[in-house]
């Protein structure tokens, strides 16, 4: 409760409104706002001032909403049990520290240096209390030195474990991809997980770090993740993680029931499916590159047929039918077995290529004439046949045109070369032919084909979750400040832990009829202030909310809770 709290000073009394709580089960100041003089209150008092004088204004709600959804976790006490307390440590425990990273990452990510910074504008000591200048970066990096690599597995482990016992996986099919997050860390800087390979972001330049994440289907909540060296190809660490990432997802599930997961064509691999056939439990469903399967690619249209979707009744309800997807199923050998083979064909996708194909092919025309002139003048880089080729070679490269697009022919003259050139019209039908076209390959030969597209259609469900890790505001992974392996890994650890709870969210508040996405929620949230103030006729200063808005009302109502006359937050009464 706030209370006024006089200190003398050089003989002069000076007043403040002080709150207090207990931190680490002992009482602490948690905020302190200076008045003024005695003459000053007694003349809020007496009426003779503003009738309500607002001390301090907090940010309150989407605070609030991250404590909730920890509250069936308790990941404090989850980490505390497995790292307990040294006899001397003082402050904030390493599950704490956990705690209030993963409860910024929910609500505005921003770095260790900041945090304190931060929490000082939210109402923090009002919805879990924290000695907030113990939260500095040097601590956490004294804290998450102490949490080696096996004990964030453990941890790691109880925490899916009870999400597990809270969810009750349904569903029979599962989604893993993989993502990796670029660093500016400096080459010289020792790690074994920041590498530089192929960064799906374009920063090939930098090092980087994989994440590999496991979410069910439809809930889209992550069951199990991985971090690995960003140098490591997909299909590799896929092989390296199968025992243990299909041990977990077989463990939530009853022994008997199938299960089938959905990979990318980066898992893809003889070996990955070799294990995966002699597991008598688990399916698969991939893609497969066109340009490995040229065959598939150039089927005829008229082999295609409508199927039976989601966005196809979207589109025939519509009146867009020549939108509507269609299909091609067949058997082919892969991996050494015969599999089931789904060729799509996206029309929309198809029509945007070809734009983009007739812009680069134009593009690509007015280089070559460029160089036709060059030849002709007899230019000294322009003499030699071999070296012009591997020019034009070099431009459908960066064009990601076929080499042969143009056909080049060289006659000698007397004034040197003359160069000629003509549209490869089969090498471009080839690559137009191609465009739209999506190969889906499965061991699950009594699906149907709309149920395999449809499956595979929804690896946007994880891809949304690595979207979200990549959000400047909501999970914030990027950019990386932390530059040892045991601190990025225990960084990433709560970034998953918060996109788990904001999901969570998302599904609470769906299933009170909220269709809204956790980046609306907390940024509506934000907005709900706590206010510490004074008003006439009341002896004590005191805390009380903002009248939250309808939308924020609503918030409060699917969480239990609503605000009382005097502003109170207070539980709905059954």
């Amino acid at each position: 409760m706030a209370h006024f709290h006089t200190k003398i000073k050089k003989g002069r009394p000076y007043l403040y409104v002080r709150e207090i709580a207990r931190v680490d089960g002992k009482p602490k100041v948690i905020s302190q706002v200076y008045i003024g003089s005695p003459e000053r209150v007694a003349s809020l008092v007496s009426g003779k001032a503003t009738i309500e004088e607002q001390l301090k204004v907090e940010s309150f709600g989407a605070l609030w909403l991250a404590e909730q959804m920890d509250k069936e976790f308790d990941l404090a006490g989850i980490i505390d049990s497995i790292i307990p307390r040294n006899n001397r440590e003082k402050g904030p425990s390493i599950g704490e520290y956990f705690l209030y990273a993963v409860f910024n990452r929910m609500v505005e990510a921003v770095s260790k240096n900041r945090l304190i910074r931060w929490y000082k504008q939210t109402a923090i000591q009002q919805v879990r209390p924290v000695d907030i200048e113990e939260l500095t970066s040097k601590k956490y990096w004294d804290k998450w030195d102490r949490v080696r690599e096996d004990d964030l597995q453990k941890v790691a482990k109880c925490f899916f474990e009870k999400l597990w016992q809270l969810v009750s996986p349904k569903e029979e099919c599962l989604l893993f991809d993989t993502t990796n997050y670029y660093t500016f860390m400096d080459s010289t800087t020792s790690s074994e997980l920041a590498q530089r390979g192929k960064s799906k972001e374009g920063r090939s330049n930098l090092r980087q770090i994989g994440l590999g994440l496991l979410v069910e289907r439809g809930s889209r909540l992550p069951l199990y993740y991985t971090v690995y060296p960003g140098n490591l190809h997909d299909s590799h660490h896929f092989e390296q993680i199968m025992d243990e990432m299909f041990a977990v997802a077989t463990g939530i599930t009853d022994t008997d029931k199938p299960l089938t997961v959905v990979v990318d064509k980066g898992m893809n691999s003889e070996d990955n499916f070799t294990w995966i056939d002699q597991h008598e439990q688990l399916h698969f469903i991939t893609t497969y590159s066109p340009y490995f399967a040229e065959d598939l690619a150039q089927i005829p249209l008229s082999s295609f047929e409508y199927v039976d979707t989601k966005a196809n009744r979207r589109r025939v309800a519509e009146d867009k039918d020549d939108d509507c997807m269609l299909a091609h199923r067949t058997e082919r050998e892969f991996w050494g077995k015969k599999r089931t083979v789904v060729v799509t064909y996206n029309p929309i996708t198809a029509r945007k290529k070809g734009y983009v194909l007739d812009n680069k092919l134009a593009q690509l025309k007015s280089e070559l004439l460029i160089m036709r002139d060059k030849v002709k003048q007899d230019l000294p880089k322009w003499r030699d046949p071999a070296a012009v080729e591997k020019r034009v070679e070099r431009l459908c490269k960066q064009l990601h045109l076929p080499k042969d697009a143009y056909q080049l022919s060289f006659t000698p003259t007397a004034a040197g070369l003359s160069l000629s050139i003509r549209k490869n019209a089969t090498a471009v039908s080839n690559k137009r032919n191609s465009f739209g076209r999506n190969i889906i390959i499965t061991d699950n030969h009594h699906w149907s084909t709309s149920d395999i597209i449809e499956t595979s259609l929804d690896r946007w469900q994880i891809e949304e979750r690595f979207r979200q890790s990549k959000d400047d505001d909501l999970v914030g992974v990027q950019p990386f400040r932390h530059w040892t392996d045991s601190k990025i890994r225990c960084h990433l650890f709560t970034c998953v832990v918060a996109m788990t709870y904001l999901r969570l969210l998302e599904m609470k508040l769906k299933s009170a009829d909220i269709n809204r996405t956790a980046d609306d929620v907390m940024d509506d949230m934000r907005h709900l202030h706590s206010v510490l103030s004074f008003s006439n006729g009341r002896r004590q200063p005191h805390r009380r909310l903002e009248t939250p808005s309808e939308n924020q009302a609503e918030i409060l109502a699917a969480m239990g809770y609503e605000t009382d006359p005097s502003g109170v937050l207070q539980k709905v009464s059954l």
